[in-house]
């Protein structure tokens, strides 16, 4: 007599963006063995998953690297899965043509105040005012005239100019320039009430996933491309490559000291109260 044992649910949120679906392409579809595990998909923007995980609501999710200091009691950091810039990031645009300078004291809409797009505006242009909103929302802001400038993520990275608007910092190459470091923008984080082995093997069923997802880049991209917002195949694929890349298979030594560095300086400009330490989560070996 075969006796199967019962699935454990888990509380999964990611985002409803292309390089979150590209990576979860393989759980969704049903594509890898999930190792008794069961992913119940909470789809939501960052800003509400950051808010979310605050109140350690979800077992496996993605976050913004800068709230991690606040959820760092409750959640490890999963190896994989993470987003970073490599000399990229989030752009701060506007309708006419500025220098940083010029924003200092200016208002500029960000795409939620816990994000790692905003900490890292408010540690380049200090003097900010940060106005949050719905991501999608910031470029029409800037259109009307609402706020001076706007600070863009995911595929309006790639696609503002269409917009008519103008580019004034990337602030993935304000980093690189100050740190010699990535960007490390989108983390994974995992419950610590689960334990380490559940920890670890939802970790390695997300492993799985991106791999299975670069080893069917096709098939995945098609996927992916529902949540692209009109985004043209092209841009799908050199937006989903900016951030899905060797850093969402594992966080690198550079990476590490990355976002040790982003604490370390947010804590000293006052804008957390103190650098966490990192505790990662990595998936089982095979």
């Amino acid at each position: 007599m075969v006796i199967r044992t019962a699935e454990r649910a888990l509380t999964v949120g990611h985002t409803p963006d292309m390089d979150d679906a590209f990576m979860f392409y393989a759980i969704a579809s049903g594509a890898i063995p999930m190792d008794g595990l069961r992913f119940e998909h909470v789809i939501a923007d960052i800003d509400a998953l950051n808010h979310r995980a605050q109140e350690a609501e979800l077992d496996l999710t993605a976050v913004s690297a800068a709230s991690y200091p606040a959820l760092a009691k409750d959640y490890w950091i999963v190896a994989v899965g993470s987003s970073v810039g490599q000399g990229y990031g989030p752009v701060v645009i506007s309708k006419a043509p500025r220098s940083p300078q010029e924003l200092e004291g200016r208002r500029i809409a960000v795409p939620g105040l816990q994000t790692t797009a905003c900490l890292v505006l408010r540690l380049a242009l200090p003097g900010c005012v940060p106005v949050a909103m719905r991501f999608e929302q910031v470029p029409e802001a800037v259109l009307r005239g609402e706020v001076d400038a706007g600070l863009v993520i995911h595929e309006w990275q790639l696609t503002y100019r269409d917009a008519g608007l103008l580019p004034v910092l990337d602030l993935g190459i304000w980093w690189q320039q100050r740190t010699r470091l990535p960007l490390p923008l989108g983390l994974n984080v995992v419950k610590k009430a689960l334990g380490r082995r559940t920890a670890s093997r939802a970790a390695t069923v997300l492993r799985d996933s991106i791999l299975y997802a670069f080893a069917h880049q096709e098939e995945a991209l098609a996927y992916a491309m529902r949540y692209g917002r009109g985004t043209d195949a092209a841009r799908a694929r050199q937006f989903i490559s900016m951030y899905v890349n060797e850093e969402s298979l594992g966080l690198s030594k550079p990476c590490r000291e990355a976002l040790r560095t982003l604490f370390d300086q947010a804590h000293r400009a006052g804008l957390i109260p103190a650098a966490p330490r990192l505790s990662v989560i990595e998936p089982l070996k095979n």
